[in-house]
């Protein structure tokens, strides 16, 4: 079981972004973190629709 875990674990990189999602009915809330767990981006709602999705998106569908 800890092996499995190591594989995961070594590929997150200084290039990851790492994005933590709690998922509700209507609004959920995002995170984003780099490799070593420092908060890039606070908590912030995600409505659910297009428009709360493009908020992560970028705005590109």
């Amino acid at each position: 079981m800890h092996s499995k875990w190591n594989i995961k674990i070594n590929q997150v990189t200084e290039n990851t972004l790492v994005v933590g999602m709690d998922i509700a009915k209507r609004i959920h809330y995002a995170c984003f973190v780099d490799e070593r767990g420092r908060v890039i981006e606070k908590a912030f709602a995600v409505h659910q629709s297009k428009e709360g999705f493009e908020t992560i998106n970028g705005g590109t569908v």
